[in-house]
Parts: C-alpha cells; structure tokens; sequence
C-alpha cells in the first residue's frame, strides 16, 4: 500500500496519534498545522487523501477545503474536527469533503473509514476490464458519465465531481427508473455503517442537481419519491 495521507491538524498529540496508526496500516503520512501549509504542500506534492482539521489557525479548514476544491476535485477528505453539530456537518459535505468523523474518536474507524473511500474511489477508477464497452459509457439527453474515466459531461462541458458525488450518481443510474430509499443509497454509497445519516445523501443528491440539472429546483433527472428516496429518471421527459 503506497497511498499517502496528508493530515492538517495543529494538534501535535493528535497528529502523532494518527500518524502511527496510519503507518501501522502501511499508509505513508505528511502532517502540516496550518489551511495555508496544506494548500502549499498539495502544489508541491501529491496526496491520495487530506484529513483536516476545522480549527485551524488562520484560515480554519472549511476554507482550505474550497480552495482545494477549486484545483483538486477528486482527493478525498475526510474533516476530524471537535465540532459536532449538524450544520457544521452538512457545510463540510456542500463544499466537497467526503466523510466526517468527531473528536475524540477511535483510530480504528478512521483508518476503516479511510480504507473504505479510497477503495470506492479506485473502484471507481478501475472497473472491471470484463465489462462490456457499452456499460462504462452512460448517456441520457446531454448528459453523459463515462465509468471507465471517471468523467461525466453535460453537453460538451465536463462536469466537476467529487468521489461520493460520482459513485451516488453512477449507483443512482444503474439502478435507473427505480425508487430508491435512503437507507439503501446510504448503504451502497458509502459503503459501511451510517445509521440515522440518511441526512447525507439528501445534500450530496442537492449537490448533483446543482451540477447536473438544468434547473436544479425542477428536477428531471434526480426524483424525489416523497417518503421514501429517490428515482434517477432516464425515460424521454428527462432529455
């Protein structure tokens, strides 16, 4: 396992906490304490995925993960913050970041959730070389998603995605013109445990309206199923 790991986090007892049990699981590790630090090292060098901090000094980690967002779309992050309250949860999840865990927390899970994404997104970027041709490119009106480049267009204009709001939109097709439940979404986007979350996959599904939708208020591609989840429609009202 050669993936390396960059931690913002300006606490040294935290950072050398994680440090080890990352490298304990064969992950190389790169630790900086500062928003600005981070954004300078990601230019300099290349990391497969950032834990950061909200409590930064200077400018704290919610802005450093936007500025990320702007030149990196597909890194995975995961915010490790003390805060723990919904609305700090759902702003990490609208700018970008991919998973949230709360101080104190069990380094176990952080490296079992850091497993779990970067699996996800190298499934992403890896399928299946048996698979037909015509299964890894997916077209409904303009829009297009390209499984074996991990792209989707709209129109002639690329669409800018991050890992979880690809693989929501990649399972939400190949389970096309079916209602979904939130659970169920939850489950096989994610990949592991997330009881009473469900609350995730509703911004993540806002996200790709935004981005995909001509308009996002109206949708056609991405239903709602009042009660109960969501339909990724490909019948003739959605071109």
């Amino acid at each position: 396992m050669n993936e390396k790991i960059l931690i913002v986090d300006d606490e040294p007892s935290i950072v050398k906490l994680i440090t080890y049990n990352l490298k304990d699981a064969g992950f190389e590790v790169a630790s900086v304490s500062t928003g600005l630090e981070a954004l300078d090292w990601l230019q300099k060098n290349q990391a497969n995925f950032v834990i950061m901090d909200l409590m930064l000094p200077g400018i704290d980690g919610l802005e450093t993960i936007k500025r990320i967002r702007t030149t990196q779309k597909e890194i995975p992050i995961l915010i490790l913050t003390a805060k723990n309250n919904e609305l700090d949860k759902i702003v990490g999840f609208e700018i970008g970041a991919d998973d949230y865990l709360t101080k104190p927390f069990s380094p176990r899970e952080l490296v079992a959730r850091i497993k779990a994404i970067l699996r996800r997104t190298q499934n992403s970027h890896h399928k299946d070389i048996s698979t037909k041709v015509e299964t890894k490119r997916k077209t409904v009106g303009q829009l297009v998603l390209d499984q074996e480049r991990y792209e989707v267009f709209k129109g002639h204009k690329k669409v800018a995605l991050t890992p979880n709001e690809f693989k929501l939109l990649d399972y939400l097709w190949e389970h096309a013109n079916h209602v979904l439940n939130r659970d169920t979404i939850l489950n096989a986007v994610w990949g592991y445990d997330y009881a009473g979350q469900t609350r995730m996959v509703d911004i993540h599904v806002s996200h790709l309206r935004d981005k995909i939708e001509d308009d996002p208020k109206n949708p056609k591609l991405i239903l709602t199923v009042r009660g109960f989840g969501y339909e990724f429609n490909t019948k003739k009202n959605a071109e």
